[in-house]
């Protein structure tokens, strides 16, 4: 058992993300601060924090609604690099870095969501 949720490695993960979000946003444009940056910087802290928020939780199905909200946020962050990228924020190998870590923790809480959901059966 898990002392913390801060053991998950799919929390783990999502909070590098949202590191790498964090610098790769210092960069944008100042006037995309209440914009673009604002929006990917709020779906990246969303992503580990409702993770850890759902852990903490005192039942499955209120831990599962609380991983299908950071995989929602997850899915927005996706949508807006991909914009950011397609505008030219910054350097396409950060883009590609940020695209490639959205995937990974994707499957990831995809397997945690699938393994909890069969304890509820």
């Amino acid at each position: 058992m898990l002392k913390s949720h801060k053991e998950l490695d799919v929390w783990k993960r999502a909070y590098a993300l949202c590191k790498l979000v964090y610098a790769s946003t210092k960069r944008f444009p100042e006037d995309e601060r209440f914009g673009l940056t604002s929006q990917m910087r709020r779906n990246a802290i969303s992503i580990p924090s409702n993770i850890a928020e759902g852990y903490n939780r005192n039942s499955t199905r209120d831990y599962l609604r609380f991983l299908w909200i950071a995989k929602g946020s997850l899915a927005e962050l996706d949508t807006q690099n991909m914009l950011s990228g397609d505008l030219d924020m910054a350097p396409q190998n950060e883009m590609n870095a940020i695209l490639e870590e959205i995937g990974h923790i994707e499957r990831m809480l995809l397997a945690l969501i699938r393994s909890l959901e069969k304890k509820l059966k």
